[in-house]
């Protein structure tokens, strides 16, 4: 204790005491931060390396060599560090990446790579910053979700997403050229992947706003409703009581209109 006491007041005691204390908050944080996510370290080395090779040829033209992004002219593609293996697979699973050309939003089109090439790609990418991984299928399998969770389900979809892909999910107009694809026929893995990594205007819904039992709610409803047959007559774009009423407003109105005419003709030629 004399030895320290005595050399409290030594010129270098302070910075001594700054580097321990970093030391220890460092120490700390280290032992207690919560693991980020990333699904770099699922991804074996070589696979990480033959995704880093596909990249370089379909994907560094837009992202850069090493994902940072670029905007020179009309190639333009934003970096890629943080998106997470989850964004990959969605983006190039449903052919959406690599784009043909700059456009106001990248269209569903057909898969240029394997299941085992995306999976690469995924793994590359996860390696420039932790981000959402690709999710388990217990995650997104429907299989098992009550029929309360279900009609709960509905009830997240029409309050979250119906303003953009409609009542029952066939997809609508937004501005700027863009729109909200239809749901019909997209796989339960990529809806999960949508609902998690937020493509293009979608917003991201993450564990906080959405729980995943909640994600898992709302593809067992959409799996329900896609599957009831269809009853006959027009679906109108299934956009609901708005389009349902107008026709009948047009339609109505249109006949009564029709049956007054044809009652003043009448009324006339008897005259």
């Amino acid at each position: 204790m004399r030895f320290l006491s005595s050399r409290r007041r030594h010129p270098a005691a302070k910075a001594l005491l700054l580097v321990l204390g970093l030391f220890v908050m460092g120490a700390l944080y280290t032992v207690m931060a919560p693991a980020g996510q990333s699904s770099a370290d699922t991804g074996t080395s070589q696979q990480v390396e033959e995704g880093r090779a596909l990249f370089a040829v379909g994907c560094s033209s837009c992202h850069g060599l090493n994902g940072e992004g670029q905007a020179s002219g009309e190639i333009q593609g934003p970096p890629l560090a943080g998106v997470g293996a989850a964004s990959v697979e969605f983006q190039v699973g449903t052919g959406r990446m690599p784009m043909a050309r700059p456009e106001a939003q990248a269209p569903v089109k057909q898969n240029r790579y394997t299941p085992e090439e995306v999976a690469a790609l995924a793994a590359f990418v996860a390696t420039l910053g932790p981000g959402p991984e690709i999710p388990d299928p217990s995650q997104y399998d429907p299989a098992g979700v009550s029929e309360e969770d279900i009609a709960r389900g509905g009830e997240l979809f029409r309050t979250n997403c119906s303003a953009c892909h409609n009542f029952e999910g066939a997809g609508g107009a937004l501005p700027g050229g863009k729109y909200a694809p239809s749901l019909y026929g997209v796989s339960n893995q990529h809806i999960y992947e949508a609902l998690i990594t937020g493509p293009q205007q979608m917003p991201v819904f993450s564990d906080g706003v959405l729980k995943p039992e909640d994600k898992r709610a709302i593809i067992a409803y959409l799996n329900t409703l896609h599957e009831e047959p269809s009853q006959g007559g027009l679906t109108l774009g299934g956009l609901g009581p708005v389009s349902e009423g107008l026709w009948s407003w047009i339609i109505g109105i249109g006949g009564l209109s029709a049956i007054a005419v044809w009652i003043a003709a009448k009324g006339t030629k008897a005259k």
